[in-house]
């Protein structure tokens, strides 16, 4: 029997829809009223996470494919209860901002490696080589997430060549690269060309006549990340606060501009003479970090983490971590759909290890450099000092 949803309302009942029917009859039901003009999708999503069925879910799946904003939010929470529950949606599950089809058809092939702790990742795109000889034509690139484009090359390679060269480089690198769709790697280094800067763009080398004689397709515009559909089941979840724990994610940081002057006001609380308590001093501190996500994690900032929690969710995926993949699937979720990241746990922990290490930046960088300013303390140790060894002179 279908499980009656707690998100069941009078609405879907006087459309007709029976929430103690069969799966099948309540299913087909459902999909009846999802023709309707006035269809009320939200609630049927809600709805369809009730029935147990795979079919429930691969109704979910087709849904989502023009989903947006509160309608997508719906189905993701219907996926995440039947994943709860032991089922998937299908992950051939058509989406309506698929991958170009082209550059698959075309028998691409790729590798990713993780970001490091600048943000740079290695990505090679593979594609077999014609005639006799066979081998692979490879397009290296290495893309970095704050400077765009580093370097570029393509070449030709045997099989043999290959497989060497990849151990070699994954000896080297101390990590491994993870085969990876080559319509997301086309799209990271798209993607990063146009981030480079002009000036630099002549050391990069004609990165778009190299993609061309691999590729005959455009460059895509834009691109339904495929943690979108693999993950679909834990994008419902608010990721929580562990996540910034993991290097991949925490190692990641804003603009240290754009961040100083919430840091400044932190300090400030920290170092005010008004005497707070401990939560009166958390609850300003805590009024800080949420008008530093409101005005931060929006524009291109919100765009740039967006895709870096993307990216590290795909390699998560592939390296095994599926739990932190499911959270930084979520967490990118929330900023595609534009969701407020202020009650989040993730965003508010994120925003606080970026202050807290900017401060933790200053408090060196002001111990290492030489003080300009004394204090009028130290002004007079500094004078006592000095007129203790003009005696001592005096004695010899």
């Amino acid at each position: 029997m279908a499980k009656k949803s707690s998100h069941d309302t009078p609405r879907l009942r006087e459309m007709g829809f029976d929430p103690g029917a069969p799966p099948a009859e309540a299913l087909a039901t459902l999909r009846a009223l999802r023709e309707r003009p006035d269809a009320p999708l939200e609630l049927i999503a809600e709805a369809l996470g009730g029935i147990a069925s795979p079919e429930a879910a691969a109704a979910l799946a087709e849904l989502e494919a023009n989903a947006r904003g509160g309608l997508r939010r719906a189905i993701r929470g219907a996926l995440f209860r039947l994943h709860q529950r032991g089922i998937e949606a299908p992950v051939s599950a058509p989406t309506a901002a698929a991958a170009p089809t082209s550059i698959i058809e075309e028998g691409l092939t790729a590798l990713l490696s993780f970001a490091d702790a600048d943000g740079a990742r290695i990505v090679w795109m593979l594609k077999p080589r014609g005639g006799s000889g066979g081998g692979l034509r490879r397009l290296w690139g290495l893309a970095s997430e704050s400077e765009g484009l580093l370097g570029a090359t393509l070449e030709s390679v045997t099989r043999k060549e290959y497989r060497a060269q990849r151990a070699e480089l994954e000896r080297r690198a101390g990590t491994p690269l993870f085969e990876a769709d080559g319509a997301l790697a086309d799209f990271i280094l798209c993607e990063a060309w146009r981030q480079t800067p002009e000036a630099r763009r002549g050391r990069v080398g004609d990165f778009l006549t190299l993609r061309a004689e691999l590729l005959a397709s455009p460059p895509a515009a834009d691109f339904h990340h495929p943690i979108y559909r693999e993950l679909a089941a834990q994008l419902a979840i608010d990721p929580p606060a562990e996540l910034v724990r993991e290097p991949d994610v925490g190692a990641y940081k804003l603009s240290a501009a754009a961040i100083k002057p919430y840091a400044e006001e932190v300090s400030g609380l920290q170092q005010s003479t008004i005497v707070l308590s401990r939560m009166q001093q958390e609850e300003r501190v805590g009024t800080v970090v949420e008008r530093a996500l409101g005005d931060l994690l929006a524009g291109e900032t919100a765009y740039r983490l967006r895709r870096h929690l993307e990216d590290t969710a795909y390699i998560f995926a592939r390296s095994g971590k599926l739990e932190a993949a499911g959270w930084a699937a979520a967490a990118a979720a929330r900023l595609h759909d534009r969701v407020d990241p202020k009650r989040s746990a993730f965003f508010q922990a994120f925003m606080r290890a970026q202050l807290g290490a900017l401060l933790v930046e200053q408090k060196e960088e002001a111990r290492d450099e030489p003080r300009l300013i004394m204090t009028p303390a130290e002004a007079m140790r500094a004078r006592q000092a000095a007129q203790a060894r003009m005696r001592g002179r005096g004695a010899r």
